[in-house]
C-alpha cells in the first residue's frame, strides 16, 4: 500500500530548494542581499528563524506556506524592503516594527548610540539625565538609549503622528514606553508647553540632498518617506535649523549629537560654529573611516544665532 503522506511531502520541494530558486529570481531582480532576503521572507512565511532554517532545510514547503512564501516573494520582486514586507527590523540587538510611515533603522545609525552612550558616562549630575530625540522616526534611537541607560528620562519628538504612534509601540515592545514621553510637532516646536533643558539632544536628521533621492536604489527611493531622507538641496537643511534652536535647550555643560552623512563632517562643523550656540565640535568617525556623527558642547554664553 502506497504511502499518501510520503508521496504528497516528496512531491513538495525542500527548504534549501525553495531558497535557491527565490535567491536567483531576486539576483535578477537587482537584490543585493537575495539569498539573505530569500530566506528571512521563507523565515517569515514558516515562522521559523534563520538557525531553523537551516536546520531543517532538507524538509518539503507545503503547500499553504508556499502560497504565504510567495506572496511575500512578489512584493520583495517589487523592490519593497523585507523590513517592510516582515513588518520588522533589528536594531542595537533590539526588534523595532516598522512601516512605510517610518524610516528603516540602519546599523550606521548604532554609531549615534554608542557616541550618546560615552558621552552619558562622562556627565556627572545628581539628577537623572534628561536625553531629547529629535524626529524619532520608529524609535530606534529613543528606545536603544532607554534600554541603556535605565535611570534616564528620554523625550522624543516628531512631526509625524503616525510615526510617533510606531514608536511608541517600539517603546512598549521593548519595555520602555514609562520612561519616554513622545510628543509631536516640527524639531524643538514640540517643546513648547514642557521643560525644556537637556543634557543631551541626538537626531539623525535627513541629509540626503533632494536631487539624489531620485538615484537611491528602489528600496529606498520608491518606499522609504521622503520626508525622512529629503535634507534640502545641499542636504545640511535640518542641521542648520537644529543649530539655530538648539542652544536654548541644552543644559549647562550639555550636549549635542547628530548623525551625518559621510563627507558632511566640515560642513556641519561650520553650522554648528557659526551658531555661535556650540564650542568643542569634533566629528567621530563610523568602522569605515566615514564622518558619521558631529558632537557639540554648548557655549557658555549661548549667542544663538537665532
Amino acid at each position: 500500500m502506497e504511502c499518501t503522506s510520503c508521496t504528497n511531502a516528496a512531491s513538495h520541494p525542500r527548504l534549501r530548494d525553495v531558497i535557491g530558486q527565490a535567491a536567483q529570481i531576486l539576483t535578477r531582480a537587482g537584490s543585493e542581499s537575495a539569498t539573505l532576503d530569500a530566506e528571512v521572507l521563507l523565515g517569515h512565511a514558516l515562522a521559523m528563524t534563520r538557525e531553523q532554517l537551516i536546520v531543517m532545510a532538507d524538509s518539503p514547503l507545503g503547500a499553504e506556506p508556499a502560497e504565504r512564501f510567495q506572496s511575500l516573494l512578489a512584493r520583495r520582486l517589487q523592490r519593497e524592503p523585507v523590513a517592510y514586507i516582515i513588518g520588522g527590523q533589528e536594531f542595537w540587538s533590539l526588534d523595532f516594527q516598522v512601516t512605510r510611515d517610518v524610516l528603516i533603522p540602519r546599523p550606521e545609525t548604532e554609531r549615534l548610540i554608542e557616541v550618546a552612550l560615552l558621552l552619558a558616562a562622562q556627565m556627572r549630575s545628581e539628577q537623572p539625565l534628561r536625553v531629547l530625540d529629535i524626529g524619532t522616526g520608529s524609535g530606534a534611537i529613543a528606545v536603544s538609549i532607554a534600554k541603556e541607560l535605565p535611570s534616564a528620562r528620554i523625550y522624543a519628538t516628531d512631526i509625524s503622528p503616525s510615526a510617533l504612534a510606531i514608536a511608541r509601540r517600539n517603546a512598549t515592545l521593548n519595555g520602555v514606553v514609562e520612561r519616554i514621553t513622545f510628543l509631536c510637532g516640527d524639531l524643538f516646536a514640540a517643546l513648547a508647553d514642557h521643560e525644556a533643558q537637556f543634557d543631551l539632544i541626538v537626531a539623525n536628521p535627513p541629509y540626503i540632498r533632494r536631487a539624489e533621492i531620485a538615484t537611491l536604489k528602489p528600496e529606498v527611493s520608491q518606499w522609504e518617506p521622503s520626508a525622512a531622507l529629503d535634507g534640502g538641496a545641499d542636504g545640511l537643511d535640518f542641521y542648520r535649523r537644529i543649530a539655530a534652536q538648539a542652544g536654548q535647550f541644552v543644559a549647562p555643560n550639555g550636549t549635542i549629537a547628530l548623525e551625518i552623512g559621510a563627507g558632511m563632517g566640515s560642513e556641519v562643523t561650520s553650522i554648528l560654529i557659526q551658531a555661535g550656540c556650540f564650542q568643542d565640535v569634533k566629528i567621530v568617525h563610523d568602522y569605515a573611516g566615514r564622518d558619521r556623527v558631529a558632537v557639540a558642547k554648548v557655549a557658555a554664553d549661548r549667542n544663538c544665532s537665532n
